[in-house]
């Protein structure tokens, strides 16, 4: 197809197709994979719900590591940051009062 000999009108539809043609078959493709999917599961014997749970629960298996306090109050011990995410406002008070943030460090 010589697309030079088109007109913008004929392009613009043409693109058009294309795009629709597009989702289309991609909507078809995504279709057969989850057929093909759903049937290689049950020839295996697994089901559906297996399946999915399998994967998330792999998913909370992972521990999720503590993070280490970095930063305490030397009045108040309760008083502590990891120096994750904004800071405490009981750390923004003290960096305020003209105190430094490492006289904090653990």
């Amino acid at each position: 197809m010589n697309l030079s000999n088109l007109s913008v009108t004929e392009l613009r539809a043409l693109q058009e197709q294309i795009a629709q043609e597009i989702k289309a078959k991609t909507q078809a493709e995504l279709v057969k994979a989850r057929e093909e999917i759903l049937a290689i599961a049950q020839n295996a014997g697994i089901s559906l719900k297996d399946l999915l749970d399998s994967q998330s629960s792999a998913k909370n298996r992972a521990p999720k590591a503590k993070v280490a306090v970095r930063y305490r109050h030397p009045a108040d011990s309760s008083l502590q940051w990891t120096g994750r995410g904004r800071q405490p406002k009981w750390v923004q008070e003290w960096v305020a009062s003209g105190k430094s943030l490492d006289d904090l460090r653990v």
